[in-house]
């Protein structure tokens, strides 16, 4: 069964992947009868979280060589899309969009173009230029501070899809100001995950679990014996308990929470989800759980619906096909929570 943070963005290791039937350690493949797949578990650092891969396939000699091509991957796309890193493509973009259009890659343009296709159809709610809000919340690097009404009105100046120019004539990218910058944080992690599920599929892998640090998790297939992959969802109030599980087959799971990163202050919690529309931490939701068709979108989705909360989520929810949430909802009455569970029509 893999446990899910419910609460988790990557600050940790939040997955621990085992199958009952499952005795072999997370280096060696064995063989699963009577369904002659063999099994292999690994993990790699990469994204600032733990990738976590569990696996199944027909060659027992090329399944770990497979599952190390994967957090090749996951490294690949992190040299791409990195903001930490200063060599990296992305990193080009913020210093010099300001300037002039910059010219990137095809996948790197095409992904921007999508997350910025998630902020339109969210209205502002998922948006991949709140960067400057992070920082001026004290997220960026840090454990969060309250910013002054100065430096909260200067970040917001610089925060909104309206401020990046895409030609995809030229595939360049323009920022009308200085200061914008673009963070994809936020769904990076869901398109690697994508990415290598992809690869597993052309290499014939029968079926596969993989996690980025327990925020995003993709499953193909179910491991021998099983209708699918068991995921168990963290309790968003105590990590120690499980809150809900659900069973997971040609499908991801994504997660957004309060607690992974947050500060109190003046008797009130700030969470690191930003509301892009206000300049100010999210409120109103412990943790969201979406279940979509692919890790990118249910990065941006569990985003932007812990943004809006359940009621406000509820015609951007219908707008999409195969998508399952689940809210946390605090009730103070209690100091517990009650899960809203709403299915796209």
């Amino acid at each position: 069964m893999a446990s899910v943070g419910a609460t988790a963005r990557c600050a940790s290791a939040f997955v621990a992947l085992s199958l009952a039937t499952v005795t072999t350690g997370p280096h060696r493949a064995a063989a699963i009868e009577p369904e002659h797949l063999f099994h292999h578990e690994a993990s790699r650092i990469s994204m600032a979280c733990e990738y976590a891969i569990e696996a199944y396939g027909p060659d027992a000699d090329a399944l770990p060589r497979i599952v190390d091509e994967g957090f090749d991957e996951v490294d690949r796309i992190d040299r791409l899309m990195s903001h930490y890193k200063s060599d990296s493509p992305l990193s080009r973009v913020n210093r010099e969009a300001a300037q002039h259009p910059v010219a990137v890659d095809p996948e790197l343009f095409d992904f921007i173009a999508d997350a910025m296709r998630y902020q339109h159809e969210s209205s502002g709610a998922f948006d991949i230029t709140v960067g400057p809000l992070m920082k001026a919340w004290g997220f960026f690097r840090g454990d969060g501070r309250v910013p002054s009404d100065d430096e909260l009105a200067a970040a917001r100046r610089l925060v909104g899809g309206a401020h990046v120019i895409l030609n995809p004539t030229s595939r360049t990218i323009g920022f009308d100001r200085s200061g914008v910058e673009l963070d994809l944080g936020g769904i990076a992690k869901g398109y690697a995950v994508d990415r290598v599920a992809g690869l597993f599929k052309r290499r014939r892998i029968t079926a596969a679990l993989i996690s980025a640090g327990g925020s995003t998790i993709y499953a193909i297939g179910a491991p021998p014996g099983r209708d699918g992959w068991t995921v168990a969802i963290q309790d968003p109030i105590d990590s120690r308990k499980i809150a809900l599980t659900i069973e997971l087959k040609d499908r991801a799971v994504s997660v957004a929470g309060s607690s992974e990163k947050s500060f109190e202050a003046g008797g009130v919690t700030y969470s690191h989800i930003m509301d892009p529309r206000t300049g100010t931490p999210a409120q109103g939701v412990l943790s969201v759980v979406v279940l979509a068709s692919s890790g990118t979108e249910g990065d941006a989705l569990d985003d932007a619906f812990f943004v809006l909360g359940p009621e406000r989520s509820r015609d951007y929810l219908n707008r999409l096909r195969a998508t399952e949430v689940f809210f946390f909802v605090p009730v103070r009455s209690t100091g517990g929570f009650e899960i809203d569970h709403r299915i796209s029509r």
